[in-house]
């Protein structure tokens, strides 16, 4: 499987700035195993969902510092995870975990990508600061299938929601959209606390959720993280549904040689008992290796017990070699 992603930034002023990142990946379902075999509760590898050899407009945003505390972001391509539900151990699938659901709340941000805006604001660049997205879907384009929702992959997989698109109307405020709060508090540059709440509707449903998210450097070379999420999905396939979610995990750097990354991390991304019998859990380790200045090799393994929350499916064991070349 293969990635290419390419950012062009450009700043007028100094404080501001245009991305436009261009994309091109592999088109196979079937590239990473893990999500072959459990393609719906977040397991796929992040960088392996399909993608399309021909070139793609991945992010195309414009962000402006109004004040010194202020950052405000407009655009047609933005995907809410760049702007919330951060963490400094677990967010970046190119240099640390990749199991989707370890990036972020499986159950916080269920359709993060679409046309929107956003801020951040750091009053008096204290140690509180508040965070907020609005991100609307593009309906015609994504509603005949589910997968955005759930990390669903083809019409057979289990469906939260109608494939005929519910009562999804489209449109900048119309459904399907969603909007994040974020509150975090770093009283320190080692430790972040993070509260958020997310809601909107998904094909008819109008979801909530609740969130918390926190990262400690311990000290330099070791540092933990977890998260937690609630929600709230009324109208689904299965009836009025409250999943829940939570992650932990620690940090390894310069472990043997200097600039490499360690981590294993632990999660249930869909604690529910109207899907399967059991609950499915997924575990990630991985070493992140410099080979040179710009060359980064990662040899990482998945385990997921009850795939699919169902107690009769063994236990998947998968391992990839991840390459990263940055320019």
């Amino acid at each position: 499987m293969y990635r290419l992603s390419l950012d062009l930034n450009t700043s007028f002023k100094g404080t501001d700035l245009l991305k436009l990142r261009l994309l091109a990946g592999s088109p196979g379902t079937n590239d990473n195993a893990a999500g072959f075999l459990e393609p719906n509760l977040g397991s796929t590898l992040d960088f392996a969902i399909p993608g399309t050899t021909q070139i793609s407009l991945a992010r195309l945003y414009y962000s402006f510092a109004p004040t010194k505390d202020l950052s405000v972001t407009v655009g047609a391509r933005m995907v809410a995870g760049d702007f919330v539900d951060k963490n400094r151990f677990a967010n970046v699938s190119f240099r640390d975990f990749s199991t989707q659901s370890l990036i972020n709340n499986f159950v916080l941000l269920p359709r993060p990508g679409g046309a929107g805006a956003a801020i951040d604001w750091k009053p008096n660049q204290g140690a509180l600061r508040l965070r907020a997205v609005y991100i609307a879907s593009n309906s015609e384009e994504s509603l005949p299938e589910n997968q955005s929702f759930f990390g669903g992959g083809s019409p057979g997989d289990i469906r939260l929601f109608p494939i005929a698109g519910g009562g999804a109307r489209g449109g900048l405020f119309g459904d399907p959209y969603m909007g994040v709060v974020e509150l975090e508090y770093a009283p320190t540059s080692s430790f972040s606390a993070r509260l958020q709440y997310s809601g909107g509707e998904v094909l008819g449903s109008n979801f909530q959720a609740l969130g918390a998210n926190f990262d400690w450097a311990i000290t330099s070379r070791l540092g933990i993280f977890g998260r937690y999420g609630y929600a709230s999905y009324p109208d689904t396939t299965i009836g009025d549904i409250r999943p829940s979610y939570w992650s932990a995990g620690v940090s390894l750097q310069n472990l043997f040689v200097k600039g490499d990354l360690a981590g294993l991390g632990i999660v249930q991304p869909f604690i529910l008992t109207e899907v399967g019998n059991a609950t499915q859990t997924n575990i990630e380790a991985f070493y992140n290796f410099p080979l040179a200045n710009n060359i980064r090799i990662t040899p990482l393994i998945q385990v997921i017990t009850h795939p699919a929350n169902q107690n009769s499916n063994g236990t998947i064991v998968t391992g990839t070699l991840r390459t990263v070349f940055t320019f």
